[in-house]
């Protein structure tokens, strides 16, 4: 699954940052996947929100439940490893994963994302 979503997103700079959006199903799943990521050097900042409720449909039904959200930065060299390490440490079959382009940002700030994902290359 998560090679059928890199194949959209091949190309571009690979020093574009972009940002990812998922969730984690509890908050101690949310702070180890942030972990990982962080420490893996696959994102260079992780966001754990706080816990909100998600609703949906899933296999004809009305689903909902507690999710916590996350909000990480990467650059696009670092994302297909990104996506990979989430789909492993995610319990869900199918886990929320969708990647924004950043347009702006602070110069300084952009440039600590980029920092961040060439080291430990």
């Amino acid at each position: 699954m998560a090679e059928n979503f890199l194949s959209q997103s091949v190309g571009g700079d690979p020093e574009e940052v972009l940002v990812v959006v998922s969730n984690a199903p509890d908050m101690l799943l949310a702070k180890r996947i942030a972990h990982h990521l962080i420490e893996e050097h696959l994102a260079a900042c992780v966001n754990v929100g706080a816990s909100g409720v998600s609703m949906y449909m899933w296999e004809g039904n009305l689903e909902g439940g507690e999710e916590v959200a996350l909000t990480m930065k990467t650059t696009r060299r670092r994302l297909s490893r990104l996506i990979a390490r989430l789909h492993e440490l995610h319990p869900y079959e199918v886990p929320e994963v969708l990647v924004l382009p950043v347009l702006g940002g602070s110069p300084a700030y952009m440039e600590w994302v980029r920092a961040q994902m060439r080291e430990q290359q």
